[in-house]
């Protein structure tokens, strides 16, 4: 088995009771916390700064025959007992070179030493008085020093990578690195790393650990990393200070793990973190690529041997199946709150452009025209324009139900909006006769097409005798999987909704009825959201109910907004979305249901390519949009057949 499969690498931050100036009884309680990591499947282990020794030694640091010699010493020991062991340890300790004490964290894996990592910057201010014991890694002179009986390299210039899969690749900075105003974990991640660790001894004060998750978090942010940061605990000298124990696992600026803080018996957490999707967002993102030319010099590589992946894998982090709709209810109402603010900030801006003080919308009664019809009035009210200049136009046909029909009506009664219904049945049928269409056909996809284009002729046509413009209320979802008619609906003058899916689309109508609606608005959005997704393009069922269901045909809307994400969002292939569908879905979808709908969303998404080039301008609201000007480029005869095959037949994706 790979080391990373679909680039999961199971890291882990822990924080073992420590006794100070003790190498001996504190190789005991590492030796303990690599066995716990060893039964949880962790790949990569980080302890916290000198623990072998204690980082409050103070001038006992100075005892080189006693506590460095000693930590040397125990050093050997742990290698030695985890010769058999392929799970590579980070493990901190004093190191003697030449006349100066280096502050060192020592990379072991399988009773090898890897390399030494000494630490740059030496706090000497405040409570801090590294200086008086330690060098910085700026006065070694030596590339290789000679630790526990092997001969290892040393310096900061050293990235740790299994040589088969180069998206697992280590390096390493000491605590006060991480504070610099440039952190050598920046340099790290330029020269390749994507798993930086952080073994550190950082007191806690009031505030400081906000300060401390901020610094993680954003510079796994900043350098498009893991971060694995594992703190002294506890047991350190309380002489001056208290040591909480801080450990946290983040990755691309997303806090994935984080452990309890001052607990007496340490602490230990783990995570699997995605080397496959850094990678994609650096070579996405350029200015990544441009850093490059900051490297301050060329990189050591030293090579680990493959540790194996946990078996059965299965994932150590939460894989949320909806994506695009925070399930933290703070965290959601703004984001609703700021996407709400983005489209309307968007047509605010065009209606200006244009001079205008008419939007021309089509309101079916479901969820897209009703969002759409949302933000033309929070609009109006934001530009102080009459509601009135908001026209809203129903325009039943074959396959209208009459549900949908009074909820359209009752929507813009609710909006203060002018309301239009124009029947486009007689259109329609002498369009079916003008074009030699069978008159009993009321399911081919002309017939649908027909109606779809009919009613965005209405539209149009309206907009120009009322000198006002098209707004456009389809969504990101169907651009993506093409569930919409070319020249139809797929079309407007400017698309409000282009880049909110519909899992969003939908919180953001619950969201507008439970924060901003009057109870009769509230009671009209309820039903719309009670109203199955339907383009009501063929007759409705004999008893009236609707007969044609989107997720029916393109399958659950919620699977084609998590593929859309994986796709676009992570970089995954076919068999990474299953196997991150299966996570994130459990129980929910079987294998065969997640393999059927994202061989359909594949087909429609490539099939549908020459849709989305011609796209309407609307604002971009998050990191996934398909506008072929900003966002997404594509040929519109890509082949899927790659795709196809790899969902089918596996192999890398």
């Amino acid at each position: 088995m790979a080391t990373a499969p679909h680039g999961f690498l199971r890291v882990a931050a822990a924080c073992p009771p420590v006794r100070v100036a003790d190498p001996e009884r504190n190789a005991d309680a590492t030796l303990d916390v690599v066995l716990r990591a060893r039964e949880r499947g962790v790949q990569v282990l980080v302890l916290p700064e000198l623990g072998l020794t204690g980082y409050t030694c103070g001038d006992l640091f100075f005892s080189l025959s006693t506590l460095v010699s000693g930590a040397e010493r125990a050093l050997d020991r742990v290698r030695r007992e985890t010769g058999r062991l392929p799970i590579v340890l980070v493990v901190g300790l004093p190191v003697e070179q030449e006349g100066r004490l280096f502050n060192a964290a020592v990379v072991l894996q399988a009773g090898r030493v890897l390399g030494v990592v000494p630490k740059t910057y030496l706090p000497g201010y405040a409570e801090y008085y590294e200086e008086r014991w330690f060098s910085s890694s700026r006065e070694g002179r030596q590339s290789e020093t000679v630790l526990a009986g092997e001969a290892a390299p040393f310096g900061t210039d050293l990235l740790f990578q299994v040589p088969e899969e180069p998206g697992v690749t280590l390096a390493v900075e000491i605590c006060e690195d991480l504070w610099a105003p440039i952190p050598p974990s920046s340099y790290h991640a330029v020269a390749g790393a994507t798993v930086l660790l952080n073994p550190s001894a950082s007191p806690d004060q009031v505030a400081k650990a906000e300060y401390r998750r901020e610094l993680v978090r954003q510079q796994s942010g900043r350098a498009l990393a893991a971060y694995v940061y594992a703190n002294a605990g506890v047991h350190e000298s309380t002489t001056d200070l208290v040591f909480g124990g801080h450990l946290m696992v983040a990755e691309n600026g997303v806090l994935l793990s984080e452990g309890e803080r001052f607990r007496r018996d340490g602490d230990f957490i783990l995570a699997d973190v995605d080397t496959e999707r850094l990678r994609v967002e650096r070579t996405r993102q350029t200015s990544f690529a441009d850093a490059v030319h900051a490297a301050e010099a060329d990189y050591r590589v030293v090579s680990l041997e493959p540790i194996p992946a946990p078996s059965p894998h299965r994932l150590a982090r939460a894989i949320d199946p909806h994506p695009f709709v925070p399930s933290d209810p703070k965290t959601l109402d703004a984001r609703c709150r700021e996407v709400f603010s983005i489209q309307t900030a968007g047509l605010a801006r065009r209606l200006e452009h244009v001079g205008s003080k008419r939007v021309v919308l089509g309101v079916s009664g479901g969820l897209d025209s009703t969002l759409a019809l949302l933000v033309c009035v929070r609009t109006f009210d934001l530009l102080g324009l009459n509601r009135n200049g908001i026209l809203a136009v129903t325009m039943p046909a074959f396959g209208t139900s009459e549900h949908t029909r009074q909820n359209a009506h009752r929507l813009a009664e609710a909006a203060g909006a002018e309301l239009r219904e124009i029947d486009i049945r007689a259109a329609c049928e002498q369009h079916i006769q003008d074009i030699g269409l069978d008159p009993a056909d009321r399911e081919s996809v002309t017939f649908q097409n027909l109606q779809a284009r009919e009613r965005t002729q209405v539209l149009m046509d309206l907009a120009n005798k009322e000198r006002g413009i098209v707004v456009g209320t389809g969504d990101l979802s169907e651009l993506a999987l093409g569930f919409a008619t070319f020249a139809g609906d797929h079309m407007a003058m400017y698309n409000v909704n282009g880049s909110v899916p519909k899992t969003l689309v939908r919180r953001l109508v619950r969201w507008v009825a439970d924060n901003h609606a009057s109870d009769t608005e509230r009671a009209v959005l309820t039903e719309v959201l009670e109203t199955p997704v339907s383009p009501e393009l063929v007759p409705p069922e004999k008893d009236g109910a609707i007969a044609q269901r989107t997720e029916e045909i393109v399958g659950p809307y919620e699977l084609a907004d998590f593929f859309l994400f994986c796709l676009l969002r992570l970089g995954a292939g076919p068999r990474k979305m299953l196997f991150l569908a299966a996570h994130a879905f459990g129980d929910r979808y079987d294998e065969a249901a997640l393999r059927r709908w994202l061989r359909v969303f594949i087909e429609r998404f490539f099939d549908n390519q020459f849709k989305r080039s011609v796209m309407p301008d609307g604002p971009k609201v998050g990191s996934v949009s398909l506008s072929p000007r900003g966002d997404w480029r594509m040929p519109s005869d890509a082949s899927k057949e790659a795709w196809l095959r790899a969902l089918d037949h596996g192999g890398r994706t």
